[in-house]
């Protein structure tokens, strides 16, 4: 027989980030919590939680926390159909979901297509951003429910829906193109120019020099962890960039933004994969990422 007073003490402390923080969410002590938690990880004989600032689960501790929404879900539809089975004073909790997206998909789709989702839908999100490359990952770990993946080979347990492709452009400044490529964009004033990086795992703008030139580049760069932070850069004259053409292509009309090839975009398929013990009860979230995702994506 599943312990759920310990799973939620599990998903508790995950959720806030402390033992302190969970037990007000359960109307327990801390000490409670860290009994419920321990005796737990005594009978399964691994660690659920690593204790720091903030604390946060072990692959175990994801996969326990995966079930209790599920668990969430299921209680929170019966209680819907039948509320005499909740307790008079009990105070009834919303359910937080995890999903995962790419930072370039939030900044220009998914955000309304959670937005639509969260007005109608008893639940609140907690969204994980990742490369669209490794997305996947938090499925396969048991990290979150559902995510936005570029991965095309369906992750084990889970559906996958093709959303699309998200194009982008390698753009830069007029400014800066004048500076750095007097003589057009060569492989050699690639090597000397400033690109744009978003962190270690963006190989975007690697992927398009190989599409464009046949080869890698060891290309000099910036790094910024911003998707609105790479069309201000990019504006800024700071460096070139893979930008979302959705975001870029008001500043492409304009002249503001200039391709460094024209005609030259790279396309990144995009896919909406969820588990599938949670696909029939969140069909809404799916009916509307699918929805936006075929205003906004090719």
């Amino acid at each position: 027989m599943l312990d759920y007073s310990a799973l939620r003490a599990v998903a508790a402390v995950v959720q806030s980030g402390s033992f302190e923080k969970a037990a007000g969410l359960l109307g327990v002590t801390p000490s409670a919590v860290s009994q419920r938690v321990k005796q737990l990880e005594e009978r399964l004989g691994t660690v659920l939680i690593a204790r720091g600032t903030p604390c946060t689960a072990t692959d175990t501790g994801e996969w326990l926390c995966r079930h209790m929404e599920n668990v969430g879900m299921l209680e929170s539809e019966l209680l819907h159909q039948l509320p005499a089975l909740a307790p008079p004073d009990e105070t009834r909790k919303a359910v937080t979901l995890h999903i995962a997206t790419n930072a370039d998909s939030l900044a220009t789709w998914f955000l309304t297509a959670i937005a639509n989702f969260s007005k109608d839908a008893p639940y609140l999100l907690n969204v994980a951003i990742d490369d669209e490359d490794h997305t996947a990952e938090w499925l396969q770990r048991g990290r979150v429910l559902a995510a936005v993946t570029s991965l095309e080979k369906p992750v084990q347990g889970c559906r996958r829906l093709s959303l699309g492709t998200l194009r982008y452009h390698a753009t830069a400044s007029p400014d800066f193109m004048e500076r750095h490529f007097p003589a057009g964009v060569t492989v050699e004033a690639l090597m000397r120019a400033p690109s744009l990086v978003f962190n270690q795992k963006d190989r975007l703008q690697n992927r398009w020099v190989r599409q464009v030139f046949g080869q890698d580049l060891a290309c000099p760069a910036h790094w910024l962890p911003s998707t609105q932070g790479f069309i201000d850069a990019s504006l800024a004259g700071l460096g070139w960039g893979m930008n979302p053409e959705p975001l870029a292509e008001a500043h492409l009309k304009t002249g503001r933004l200039v391709a460094l090839r024209p005609q030259t975009p790279l396309d990144i398929p995009l896919s909406w994969q969820i588990n599938r013990l949670a696909a029939d009860r969140l069909a809404g979230l799916t009916r509307e990422v699918t929805a936006i995702a075929r205003r906004f994506l090719l």
